[in-house]
């Protein structure tokens, strides 16, 4: 009886289900899965062909049987049927040997998410086997997961640049005072990479480029020493291969716009946080996680624009995975906190 006991425990999930990657969480055991959000179909026979890192590598270079879907569009389901098969392989797995017992799942979602899509995530994960879904914010989640003192009465604001959203969370008692999601985040900034080479060099190049770029150019203040890269893709007029030459200014300039709405909504947040908490932030600062916070110089743009001490999560990659694992065996808070 202990023993079941035991294995259902140890079974539970966390997920952080991100528009560009997916996380997973087993208790026990840490983080057991981390790949893409994304499901590859044949298209003749109607079954999946592959998911997550496999079906990565298929994007831009598929026959015409064969389409690559991301379920996932600004942090909630865009794709139903393609979000639950992804789910159900995720799942899968994650558990090991013990796939027939049917899993107690953690799942992050944007702050701002509405009840019809928080109804699109649990369906989702309990057509995946799942036996009870509880589901989480976002921000609340990655300040768990950066170990920020939640439950104590002092304010702890954080930033989560995620793949679709950005989610800005304002914590004190283990509640949120004041939390914002906005759909503008990694996907953003590879999409306005795209649209700049296109319109400055008239070179088409697929997501997989322009994120490589964003990684390796990208930047939201002036770097130290200039930074320069190939890119190669196809040119829009003469419909031959190319290659051209980029450099960190460029890709600057084309991450401004999101990079901007980021740090207007950060200082929107502090503008409505109430006086007490901001004395407490005034303190101990903002932390920033998600992948948008290994952005170059973004955390130096947010501590010159907010006037504010700004400190990066020891993982932000995994931050929100990890706090929604936390959850896992402090059941007390997850009920105090969940959207349920």
């Amino acid at each position: 009886m202990f023993l079941g006991a035991l294995q259902f425990m140890s079974n539970d999930l966390a997920i952080d289900l991100g528009t560009a990657n997916t996380c997973v969480f087993a208790r026990g055991r840490g983080i057991v899965l981390s790949e893409p959000s994304i499901v590859a179909f044949n298209n003749i026979n109607d079954t999946i062909e592959a998911v997550g890192n496999e079906a990565k590598e298929m994007i831009g270079r598929t026959p015409g049987c064969i389409t690559a879907v991301k379920p996932m569009r600004d942090g909630v389901i865009a794709d139903f049927e393609a979000a639950e098969k992804m789910l159900g392989y995720f799942i899968k797995k994650s558990q090991k040997n013990s796939r027939f017992v049917r899993p107690r799942v953690v799942i992050g979602v944007p702050s701002q998410i509405t009840q019809v899509e928080r109804r699109a995530v649990k369906d989702s994960a309990y057509r995946a086997k799942a036996s009870d879904v509880h589901l989480i914010e976002e921000g609340m989640a990655a300040a768990i997961g950066a170990g920020l003192p939640i439950t104590e009465a002092y304010g702890n604001m954080i930033v989560d640049i995620g793949g679709g959203t950005t989610d800005i969370a304002v914590i004190s008692l283990a509640g949120v005072v004041y939390s914002r999601s906005v759909r503008v985040a990694g996907n953003a900034m590879d999409e306005a990479i795209i649209n700049y080479v296109k319109r400055e060099h008239n070179l088409l190049i697929g997501e997989r480029t322009a994120e490589r770029v964003k990684m390796e150019l990208g930047s939201a203040s002036l770097l130290p020493r200039r930074k320069e890269m190939e890119v190669k893709g196809r040119h829009t007029l003469e419909g031959k291969p190319v290659t051209v030459v980029l450099n960190d200014d460029q890709i600057r300039e084309a991450l401004e716009d999101p990079i901007r709405q980021i740090v207007q909504a950060v200082r929107d947040a502090l503008e409505r946080t109430p006086p007490e908490l901001s004395a407490d932030i005034c303190d101990r600062g903002i932390v920033l996680s998600g992948g948008g916070a290994l952005l170059q110089n973004m955390d130096e743009r947010l501590r010159r624009e907010t006037g504010l001490p700004v400190s990066i999560a020891e993982d932000p990659l995994s931050s929100v995975v990890l706090g929604a694992g936390k959850m896992l065996s402090d059941f007390n808070l997850l009920k105090k906190i969940s959207l349920d």
